[in-house]
């Protein structure tokens, strides 16, 4: 396994971090093991999310007396302060810690962020509890460039997660840019939401990128363990042979792949169009379909209100057939 400096920060991470969506998967008696494996294959680094159901109830049971081997991230979509103040209480209690590492504002759109940032924001939970110990480090996690970019210009952001992988390269100018300011960056999705197959391409694309601080595929079973830090931890140049299965894959994903870039926005009638392919994507590849649809559900607008106008598909620069993609979204769901 590869160390390195996570950023500003005073942390060591291991380069293959472990991506906490997968394991609501299994029962909770599982966990323990899986831990063990990571253990035993240098991961110390490990991600969750309030969001993630049971995830971080099943992580704090398996590091129940180590939590000192373990760097512990997990984010909230809070976006007030009284509702950042819940969860960070929270998670410390579902971790069973009295201090998390790494605290993240979820994936807030350009107008939460404003909200986050206010007085009365979540920014203030979070500061206080950075105040009183319970958190050692903040950052953020996002789908859009444009917060990105913000991010990079606001001073207590000391990471940024975006997804990062052979199909979703759009931030990569971005990358030089936080090894500058020192903001350690999370390569999130570097399997594109389980699209790419090929775990060795996918994981060797990204750990030969030095840009990358740390990558957190999905796991939940011990041999997704052995094959991704096999890979995820080897930062040698690809090869010819690697190389040509790179492009393989891009050439394939490019024409059915959303990479949530957003240019497809405003939808005429308000569908978040990304949002539909990404909770799609989870009902499609990692098997979670409760998530998934509760996720969905969430939406103002569904899929089934396309009018058709095709507009969305005239921005998009990788020209998706986005109609006939949300009716497979609508008829997936149900709505």
């Amino acid at each position: 396994m590869q160390y390195v400096t996570f950023g500003k920060t005073d942390l060591t991470v291991s380069r293959v971090g472990f991506g906490g969506i997968p394991i609501q998967r299994i029962e909770k008696e599982g966990a323990r093991a899986l831990f063990d494996k990571l253990l035993e294959c240098g991961v110390n680094y490990i991600d969750t999310a309030r969001g993630y159901t049971v995830s971080e109830e099943y992580i704090g049971e398996a590091i129940d007396g180590r939590r000192d081997k373990f760097i512990l991230a997990t984010k909230s979509m809070a976006r007030d302060k009284a509702g950042m103040e819940k969860d960070i209480g929270i998670s410390l209690n579902n971790l069973r810690t009295d201090r998390i590492d790494l605290y993240q504002v979820h994936n807030p759109t350009m107008e939460q962020l404003d909200t986050v940032l206010a007085p009365g924001g979540a920014l203030e939970a979070l500061m206080e509890a950075k105040e009183a110990g319970k958190i050692d480090h903040l950052g953020i996690t996002a789908h859009s460039l444009a917060v990105f970019e913000r991010a990079l210009e606001l001073d207590w952001v000391e990471t940024i997660m975006f997804p990062y992988n052979i199909v979703e390269s759009q931030c990569e100018h971005l990358l030089e840019k936080c090894r500058e300011k020192n903001i350690a960056f999370i390569a999130m999705k570097p399997f594109a939401g389980g699209a790419i197959e090929d775990g060795e391409a996918a994981l060797r694309y990204i750990a030969a990128n030095e840009l990358v601080t740390v990558s957190i595929p999905g796991m939940y079973c011990i041999e997704e363990i052995e094959t991704n830090t096999k890979y995820g931890a080897d930062p040698s140049p690809l090869d010819e042979e690697l190389q040509a299965r790179v492009d393989k894959i891009r050439s394939e994903l490019t024409g059915n792949f959303c990479r949530r870039c957003n240019y497809c926005a405003p939808c005429t009638v308000g569908i978040s169009i990304p949002n539909v392919f990404l909770f799609a994507g989870y009902l499609e590849r990692y098997g979670l379909e409760d998530w998934a649809k509760g996720r969905y559900a969430t939406l103002k607008v569904k899929a089934s209100e396309c009018i058709e106008c095709g507009v969305c598909e005239t921005r998009c620069p990788y020209e998706l057939p986005i109609r006939d993609m949300l009716k497979k979204a609508a008829a997936q769901f149900g709505e």
